[in-house]
């Protein structure tokens, strides 16, 4: 599974960089609003920093004006992903660019049949948003499992972006139902690496190392 940092701060993008676990990063409009910065500069900041593909959303409605700012988008740097809406003008938008050649990553994905007609429309990616289907109390996850059926069954390339992406829980679920990719804030990606028995038993190793009295160093 692809791990890919859902923000737009560049000191939290950078350390998840050099550990060496980052395939790219996602953005929108709200986490741009949050870090305070010009669209173009820090995209063009992110896309520098790290290697693969960068989420950079279009806030355009109507296909034309779609087309336009995505080009203008994937211009900022070769490995930017212009972001589009899975609406019919976004599918419309997502035809044109792919066409010429974009990765495009469509976002906000509630069903199933919205991805299967976004892998119709060429998208690289398809973002299904599960954390905000557990806000309406359905289980986000079985719509992971949805379209990774869906895709096997026809050979379809598009990779499933799992987005909105709440807990650790997710991430495993994610990955045990074939996500190609989840996107989650650095903070639940730090996450990961913790567990209370970790915890317990180094703090148990590091009590019995006091009592030898030694030194490593």
């Amino acid at each position: 599974m692809k791990f890919f940092a859902d923000t737009a701060e560049i000191d939290a993008i950078a350390e998840l960089n050099e550990l060496g676990i980052l395939d790219g990063v996602t953005t929108n409009p709200s986490l741009i609003l949050k870090s305070g910065r010009d669209i173009v500069e820090v995209t063009r900041e992110i896309a520098a920093l790290v290697d693969g593909p960068v989420s950079a959303e279009v806030v355009a409605m109507q296909a034309p004006a779609m087309i336009e700012e995505g080009r203008k988008l994937a211009a900022i740097a070769d490995n930017i992903a212009i972001k589009l809406p899975l609406t019919w003008d976004g599918l419309k938008a997502c035809k044109a660019l792919s066409g010429e050649g974009h990765m495009i990553n469509v976002t906000l994905c509630f069903s199933a049949n919205q991805a299967l007609l976004a892998a119709k429309a060429g998208a690289a990616f398809i973002s299904p948003f599960i954390g905000r289907l557990d806000d309406i109390d359905l289980d986000g996850t079985d719509l992971i499992a949805d379209i990774r059926l869906i895709y096997d069954n026809y050979g379809f390339d598009t990779e499933i972006l799992a987005a909105s992406i709440r807990s650790v829980n997710h991430v495993t679920e994610c990955a045990r139902l074939g996500a190609d990719v989840m996107t989650a804030p650095p903070e639940v990606i730090h996450k990961l690496a913790q567990h209370p028995l970790t915890d317990k038993g180094l703090e148990t190793f590091l009590k019995d190392w006091e009592k030898t009295g030694q030194k490593i160093i």
